[in-house]
């Protein structure tokens, strides 16, 4: 094969990125040395490149960074395997899908990575498809809507088969359009030929190769799948007839409808193909190791039924089933939106279909990259807890208030709109013209551009919709082409919108993010950008299609009107505008129909939702939600908890809105929540200097304010600093100041400070004991605003600092602690109460009760605030001596305060996680 000459400039960026940190973002001072460096390199050895374009290349590569995934995790049964078999297996294919996604995708080198350590992390929780014997793992990744999901479980699949696992199945949505875009995605980037046209890689011709086949130097790698990517393209009874493979001797890949009779005819396949009996006559299949990656696990999958006893709904049954009759199988589940998810029971099992799709065995959370457009930053993140500061949102949004009379928010499938758009959706088409024009002027004329229209569910109104839309364009394009008519009044009004809208948004962005760009620049484009746009219909009945595959190589324009099909996993490339009013009562739902989230390479600022207020309010309340959720996660993966004690709760709507559809929740229940009788407490610590020195310096304020009204005592036991009559003011102060790590979702200050104010307010706290912990064993006392105190040290729960962080703890206080401020009495019934619950359980008697017995005794308007100043152990990777605070509140039960009303599921109701485990000491 003749050699292809290296491009210079993609040389120096090779070079250049190898000069960089690897396990790190790139400052920007090390980018200018190395770009430096390579280019004086270069130049002393004749070849001519532009430095500043080099320069500017390798800015955009290294801006955009991802964090490492975090993960719950069982061990139980589950053998370790992927370190050694680095070394004892070739992997080809992923290495060929690297490839891809560097030199083809062009993907940022970071973001490379870390989908390698994603994807490993993953793989490494599935059992080594070389164990001998019955195994099983279940698990669940979660990610972003339009967040690179796909991509990952590529990534899982190609070295799934580079492992070992001869057959993989992918279910993929439950609509055709997502299938066929599903099965092109894995037909670039795992098996590296059309589908189309071959069912086999040996099979295929070289015209025929595609994506990561296609490369240069491609491996042609030995693959087959019996699913292609036409419409029709699935995994049928037909298929089922004519397919055979002899499984086991090369990988099989099948992307197939997520419908319980598709998966049926799958399992049937199988079992006729490489199926024996088991000692019940059972058919099984032996020695053939299964994965089953599940897209949008949440939709679909879920059982419904009301009674775990009861026969489960016939797609769950369909999966269960296949998954069951495999002696060696893995289940990997992959959502945004995992609300239904954790409502499943851990403890369901069917006889004929086998256990439920919980993730017993791993739950993963994968942080998306800093460039992903996503809920917090279109519509800001406002923050009750310790983050520096508010995610403000982007000026993207443009609200809608003129649609009601042409499309009630509550019509029927007969509805007919009226005779003319709204003035916001001809506004939306406009501006959709105009960021078409944009991007061509910036140089990005071959790309796909796409508009989204969502307005109705029901597909009779979309078609008209769609003629509607489509008449509008038809009249801009005509109007447009008139040099002296109405074509200059046109002109002007898109010249205006322009400098209304488009010029102002884009001066909020950073110049490096979006270029500026003149009238006269747009005027000169606008013509050959509204010609290239169509107007299509999206929906199960439609025959229109988004193929654009077939116009990869010219871009795509395209206003889709839809409805459900649009709002689950399929992609809208290029989307730019979205013109969307569609109500839904879930949490899910809205998010998933939330299309125009995900990525957008220098056009960020040419972006806009057109919706209403109404909705806008709904998706900040989903936002927060979510991401509260999603922190929950982070945090018990950070305390190492396993999947089991998966307790997680959904915070309910202010506005209305449901977690997730009904018959996903039957397995949740409602609760209602506050501070009343807890004891939040710091165990998660961020290391940053920066953080460290913040949190020392609001103690020595606070110790100082302290000071100034009343002197403490100290205490007989360890020479503590105690302040009593303490104002409810200065506490939720202390606390509204304090800093903590973003995973620490359990412990809130700001949060904690509002709650002790509105109890104040009711005459409730407004008594407060604050002790600072003085340990006297200390071989390094630390000066605080004027006193000698001695740092306490508490045992970190694993060693992975420097990666991490953060100091992770499992108990900031110790429990006799809590006793300070109540007197005798106090302390006697508390005694009494731990007593006779021990007799209960059969337990003997306690030394000290814990704190669930110690809070119920204080009176309401009795507050403890316990401060700890902590030494981390010589490992941490702090840098100073200054040492961590941490603290404890002691909040007794309150008389008035109103509750926040959270779903949780069954773990969070057996085990209430969300409570620090308080054992009594013995």
């Amino acid at each position: 094969m003749k050699a292809v000459p290296d491009d210079p400039m993609a040389k120096a960026k090779r070079l250049v990125l190898g000069f960089l940190p690897q396990d790190r973002q790139p400052k920007t001072d090390e980018v200018q040395n190395a770009v430096n460096a390579i280019f004086g390199m270069l130049a002393a050895q004749g070849e001519s490149l532009d430095r500043d374009q080099l320069a500017k290349e390798i800015e955009a590569m290294t801006a955009v960074f991802q964090e490492r995934s975090s993960g719950l995790t069982d061990s139980k049964g589950h053998e370790p395997w992927l370190p050694e078999a680095k070394n004892d297996r070739d992997w080809d294919f992923w290495e060929r899908y690297r490839r891809y996604l560097e030199d083809v995708v062009n993907l940022p080198p970071w973001v490379v990575r870390r989908l390698d350590q994603s994807s490993d992390d993953v793989l490494s929780q599935l059992e080594d498809p070389r164990r001998a014997g019955s195994w099983s793992r279940k698990g669940l990744v979660i990610g972003q809507v339009q967040s690179g999901k796909t991509g990952q479980y590529i990534g899982l699949a190609a070295k799934a088969v580079d492992a070992g696992y001869r057959l993989v199945v992918v279910l993929a949505g439950i609509h055709d359009d997502l299938r066929s875009q599903t099965q092109l995605r894995i037909d670039e980037g795992l098996l590296g030929f059309d589908t189309q046209h071959y069912k086999r890689s040996n099979e295929v011709g070289k015209s025929r190769l595609i994506g990561a086949g296609r490369m240069p130097f491609a491996r042609k790698l030995d693959i087959a799948s019996p699913t292609n990517s036409t419409a029709k393209g699935d995994f049928d009874k037909k298929t089922a007839a004519h397919t055979n493979f002899p499984l086991g001797s090369f990988p099989v890949v099948l992307v197939v409808k997520k419908h319980w009779r598709l998966l049926e005819y799958v399992r049937n396949w199988v079992v006729n193909v490489h199926g024996t009996e088991d000692e019940n006559g059972r058919k099984v299949v032996k020695d053939l190791p299964l994965l089953v990656i599940d897209d949008e696990a949440d939709n679909a999958s879920i059982d419904t039924t009301k009674d775990d006893e009861a026969n489960p709904t016939k797609t769950n049954a369909a999966i269960r089933d296949l998954v069951n009759i495999f002696d060696q199988s893995a289940y990997v589940g992959y959502t945004a939106t995992p609300f239904a998810n954790i409502y499943i029971n851990p403890e369901a099992n069917n006889e004929k279909v086998g256990e439920d799709l919980f993730p017993a065995s791993f739950i993963r959370s994968l942080p998306s990259p800093s460039n992903y457009l996503g809920p917090e930053r279109v519509f800001g993140l406002q923050v009750d807890d310790d983050d520096e500061e508010d995610t403000p949102p982007l000026p993207l949004v443009r609200h809608v208030k003129d649609a009601e009379f042409w499309l009630p928010a509550k019509h029927k499938s007969g509805h007919i709109p009226g005779g003319k758009l709204p003035q916001s959706l001809r506004e939306a088409i406009s501006a959709f013209v105009l960021a078409c024009a944009a991007r061509r002027v910036r140089g990005q004329t071959k790309v796909h551009n796409s508009m989204l229209v969502h307005v109705t569910r029901f597909t009779a109104v979309q078609g008209l919709v769609r003629d509607q839309v489509d008449d509008h364009l038809r009249l801009l394009v005509d109007t447009l082409r008139d040099r002296y008519g109405k074509g200059p009044v046109l002109r002007k009004e898109l010249q205006e919108l322009w400098e209304r809208d488009f010029v102002r948004t884009t001066e909020q962005f950073p110049t490096g993010e979006a270029e500026r760009l003149t009238w006269d620049q747009i005027s000169a484009e606008l013509l050959d950008a509204i010609r290239k746009i169509q107007v299509k219909a999206v929906n199960g009945t439609s025959k229109d299609a988004l193929d654009y595959y077939e116009s990869r190589r010219s871009g795509l324009s395209v206003i889709a009107v839809g409805g459900q099909k649009l709002s689950r996993g399929l992609t809208l490339e290029g989307l730019t505008v979205s013109y969307y009013l569609r109500w839904s009562k879930s949490y899910d739902a809205l998010l998933q129909m939330g299309r125009w989230f995900g990525y957008r390479p220098k056009h960020e600022d040419l972006c806009r939702l057109y919706t209403t207020p109404e909705l806008q309010d709904a998706y900040e309340e989903v936002t927060a939600a979510t991401d509260e959720l999603r922190r929950e996660v982070e945090e018990m993966a950070t305390l190492g908890l396993e999947p089991t004690a998966f307790g997680l709760k959904v915070r309910s709507s202010s506005l209305g809105l449901t977690v997730t559809t009904p018959n996903k929740m039957r397995k949740g229940t409602k609760i209602l929540l506050s501070y009343s009788g807890e004891g939040p407490e710091t165990v998660i610590f961020k290391l940053a200097d920066r953080t460290v020195a913040h949190n020392f310096k609001v103690l020595e304020n606070f110790v100082r304010r302290l000071d100034s009204i009343t002197d403490p005592k100290v205490t007989a036991r360890g020479a503590n600093l105690q302040w009593d009559s303490v104002s409810p003011e200065l506490v939720s102060e202390f606390l509204a100041d304090y800093e903590t790590d973003p995973m620490a979702q359990r412990v809130r200050p700001r949060l904690i400070a509002k709650y002790i104010d509105q109890c104040a307010k009711v005459g409730e706290l407004n008594d407060w004991t604050v002790v600072l912990i003085n340990s006297m064993t200390s071989r390094s006392p630390k000066e605080i605003a004027g006193h000698t105190v001695g740092s306490v040290t508490r045992a970190p729960l694993k060693e992975d600092f420097e990666s991490e962080g953060r100091y992770t703890i499992r108990r900031v206080i110790s429990p006799q602690d809590e006793l300070i401020g109540l007197d005798e009495f106090q302390v006697k019934r508390a005694c009494e109460a731990a007593r006779k619950a021990a007799e209960k359980v059969e337990k003997a008697a306690p030394q000290n009760p814990s704190g669930t017995y110690i809070r119920r005794q204080r009176r309401p308007e009795q507050g403890l605030l316990l401060v700890y100043p902590i030494k981390p152990v010589a490992s941490a990777g702090v840098a100073s001596t200054t040492p961590l605070v941490g603290f404890q509140v002691s909040l007794p039960h309150s008389k008035h305060q109103s509750k926040t009303e959270y779903v949780a599921n069954s773990v969070w109701l057996q085990d209430d996680i969300y409570s620090i485990v308080e054992e009594d000491e013995a």
